[in-house]
């Protein structure tokens, strides 16, 4: 199911906390939302969940206007707020017992449904207390297995691994690749890592607007440090190297790995073919390389 959004805009007084942003989701997409507290992140899901009322522009989930049709649209997707509001008085089963019943899920199947999120959340060891006493970590838990229980063709996810530690990190982030096979997914995040490795593309925003949208590895290209890595057979030093450019735009990684920094990648490749030459030193590897995901950041956002 697609999510399209068209010029979206929302205004608190004079702030365009979201300024005339446009994007489109695919089914079997999982898409990174990435920006600097205040970016308009939240905003933006919160307006996609029908939560929140655009200033201006359309949402489309599955072609149905979010606007028009707000009941429709939440019974087709997931969504896990940043502050993840839960009843801290309930017990987790019982919880996930009441979020399946607003969903009204066949009560033939309710049980059977919510033993399945408790399962997939790795909630199991945890599922006899009440939520109030669980750790930050199982509390976000609790709340992706509220955001999955009715089985939602999109979800929208805002800081989902907040609080996890490394081990869980691994099992949500497993468990989200997995979900996003069938599923549009749309996650917030500000650890660039799970970005690399759950998301095939990522948008940015920034002081409302997209400042990015694109796959990561075209995102990495684009924005690179015209960083040099050159990989040579044998041992060479930083000294011998000095006569290509200026000796502090050299990098040594190992003793046959060097990165040069430059702005002219072509002139800089040609010299050090013509000096390997001369000095019968092959070359094993060399290429332009990628800017960090970190770097690309910093770099549209600042």
């Amino acid at each position: 199911m697609s999510i399209q959004v068209t010029q979206l805009t929302k205004i608190y007084g004079t702030q365009h906390a979201v300024d005339g942003i446009s994007f489109e989701l695919k089914k079997g997409e999982i898409v990174g939302f990435l920006g600097p507290n205040g970016a308009g992140k939240s905003t933006t899901m919160k307006m996609i969940s029908g939560y929140l009322e655009p200033t201006a522009g359309s949402i489309l989930v599955g072609g149905i206007n979010v606007a028009e049709n707000p009941i429709e649209i939440r019974k087709k997707i997931g969504y896990l707020p940043e502050s993840n509001p839960l009843y801290l008085d309930m017990y987790v089963r019982e919880y996930l017992l009441f979020a399946a019943s607003l969903h009204q899920i066949d009560k033939n199947k309710i049980k059977d449904k919510v033993e399945e999120v408790i399962a997939l959340t790795g909630l199991l060891k945890e599922c006899h207390k009440k939520i109030g006493a669980l750790s930050k970590g199982y509390k976000q838990r609790v709340g992706l297995a509220q955001a999955i229980i009715h089985d939602p063709e999109v979800l929208i996810l805002d800081e989902p691994t907040s609080g996890l530690d490394p081990n869980q990190l691994v099992e949500i982030r497993d468990l989200i690749v997995n979900l996003g096979k069938e599923k549009t997914v749309l996650l917030s995040t500000h650890i660039m890592q799970e970005v690399t490795s759950m998301c095939s593309s990522a948008i940015v925003i920034a002081n409302g607007k997209i400042v990015a949208n694109d796959a990561i590895t075209n995102l990495q290209k684009l924005h690179t440090d015209n960083t040099l890595e050159v990989v040579f057979e044998k041992p060479v030093t930083i000294k011998q190297l000095s006569n290509l450019t200026n000796e502090k735009s050299i990098q040594a990684v190992s003793e046959t790995t060097y990165l040069f920094t430059t702005n002219d990648s072509d002139m800089l490749r040609k010299k050090i073919m013509q000096w390997s030459i001369q000095e019968d030193i092959n070359i094993a590897a060399m290429h332009v390389a990628s800017s960090s995901l970190e770097s690309v950041f910093r770099k549209l956002t600042k």
